[in-house]
C-alpha cells in the first residue's frame, strides 16, 4: 500500500488560528473570527514551515469502531474539503474538539494553527489538505532596528518553527478509507492524547510501518533481556544488529520463521509474543505476521542502534557501530591488578576526530 507523495508543489493559502487553554485550569478557548488570507509574498515561506515536519512520516488514517460516518475529525475534514466557504467553521470546530480533549493534567495549553493547503501531489494527482499545528511554548527572539539614525535591540516572544510540538496533515486522498493522514507528537507527553483521543487515527499497516514495527520490537526485545553482569553493552548492540540481519537478508517477513531462526528457544519465543502483544495494545491494532520488507526502513533501524557504557570515573563510551567480532575484537575488557580497577582497551587505525571537517 505504498503511496507516492510530494509536498514541494503545495501552497498554504488560508489560516484559522486559536489559543487552546486548559479546561481544568479554567483557561479559555479563543478562536479566529475571520479566515486569515495568507499574502502571496508570504506563502512560500509559511508553506515550507508548515510542511517541513511531515517529511518521512508513517501514514495513518481515521478509524472508528463502528463507522467513519460517526468520526468527528473525518466528517470535519470531509466538509472542509467539499465546502471551502465553511473553512472558518470547520477550523473552529477542530479547535473546540482539541480543547474538549485537553483535560489531562499533563496536557499543555498552546497556540493552534489550521492551514488550508492546495496542490499536494499524491499518486499523480494534485489535491488539497488540512494542516493542523500546535505549539506549546514560545521562544524569545532578538530584533535589531534603526531609530533616529541609531540601532536598537528589542525582544519578542514567538513560535520557533523547529519547535512545533504536535502536527497533523490530512490529505484529500483515500476519502472512503479515513483519508491519508500524517501526524507527529514531539511533546514527550502521552502520545495517545494526540493520535487516539484527539485525531482518532491508526497507522496504515503498509510495508514501511510493519518493517519499522517489527524491527523496533526485535531491537527493544533484545535490549530488554537482562544480560549477565559483565556483558558489555556493545555485545547487546551487536546482538540487536544480528536480529535485524534477518530483515536485511530476506524480501519478506514471516513471524514463525523469524521466531525459529532468530529467537530459537521456546522461552525467547514466548517472551517475544508477550512483547508483541504489548506493542499491539499501544498501537491499538493487531500486526500482520507476513509482509514485504521495506529495505530502507531496515537500514534506518540499524543506524538507530547504539550502546552507551557509563563509568563511575565520569567517562562515557558511545558505541554506534559493530565493534567486536569473534576473531578480531576492537574493544577488550580487563582488570588491572596494580590499580585494582577494571579497564577497556580500544583498538583503532585512525583518529577521525582529528580530520578536517
Amino acid at each position: 500500500m505504498s503511496v507516492k507523495l510530494r509536498l514541494n508543489t503545495a501552497t498554504a493559502t488560508r489560516l484559522v488560528l486559536a489559543k487552546i487553554g486548559h479546561p481544568q485550569r479554567d483557561e479559555p478557548l479563543l478562536t479566529s473570527k475571520d479566515v486569515f488570507e495568507i499574502a502571496e509574498q508570504d506563502q512560500a515561506a509559511l508553506t515550507a514551515i508548515f510542511l517541513k515536519p511531515f517529511k518521512n512520516l508513517m501514514a495513518h488514517r481515521f478509524t472508528h469502531h463502528s463507522s467513519l460516518t460517526q468520526h468527528e475529525m473525518n466528517n470535519c475534514a470531509k466538509a472542509a474539503f467539499a465546502e471551502p466557504e465553511s473553512f472558518l467553521a470547520r477550523g473552529c470546530e477542530i479547535a473546540k474538539r482539541l480543547y474538549s480533549k485537553s483535560n489531562h493534567p499533563n496536557i499543555k495549553s498552546g497556540d493552534l494553527c489550521i492551514a488550508h493547503i492546495k496542490e499536494i501531489h499524491i499518486e499523480g494527482e494534485l489535491v488539497q489538505a488540512l494542516c493542523i499545528l500546535k505549539s506549546e511554548s514560545v521562544t524569545p527572539f532578538l530584533t535589531i532596528t534603526t531609530e533616529n539614525g541609531d540601532l536598537r535591540i528589542s525582544t519578542e516572544q514567538g513560535i520557533h518553527p523547529e519547535k512545533i510540538d504536535k502536527g497533523c496533515l490530512i490529505i484529500d486522498h483515500w476519502q472512503n478509507k479515513g483519508y491519508y493522514v500524517l501526524t507527529f507528537d514531539r511533546s514527550g507527553t502521552d502520545a495517545r492524547f494526540w493520535t487516539r483521543d484527539f485525531l482518532g487515527v491508526e497507522a496504515v499497516p503498509d510495508a514501511a510501518f510493519l518493517t519499522n514495527a517489527y524491527a523496533k520490537m526485535a531491537v527493544s526485545f533484545v535490549e530488554e533481556q537482562k544480560p549477565e553482569e559483565d556483558t558489555p553493552p556493545w555485545e547487546t548492540c551487536n546482538t540487536a544488529r544480528q536480529a535485524l540481519d534477518y530483515f536485511e537478508e530476506r524480501e519478506s517477513f514471516d513471524l514463525q520463521e523469524f521466531e525459529q531462526e532468530v529467537l530459537k528457544t521456546p522461552d525467547a519465543m514466548e517472551k517475544f509474543q508477550q512483547h508483541r502483544a504489548r506493542v499491539e495494545e499501544e498501537q491499538g491494532q493487531p500486526l500482520e505476521t507476513r509482509f514485504e520488507i521495506s529495505k530502507k526502513d531496515v537500514s534506518k533501524a540499524k543506524k538507530r542502534i547504539s550502546a552507551v557504557l557509563k563509568l563511575d570515573t565520569g567517562v562515557e563510551i558511545h558505541v554506534k557501530s559493530t565493534l567486536s567480532t569473534e576473531n578480531d575484537p576492537v574493544l577488550e575488557r580487563g582488570y588491572d591488578e596494580r590499580k585494582g580497577m577494571k579497564f577497556i582497551k580500544v583498538y583503532y587505525n585512525q583518529d577521525l576526530s582529528a580530520q578536517p571537517q
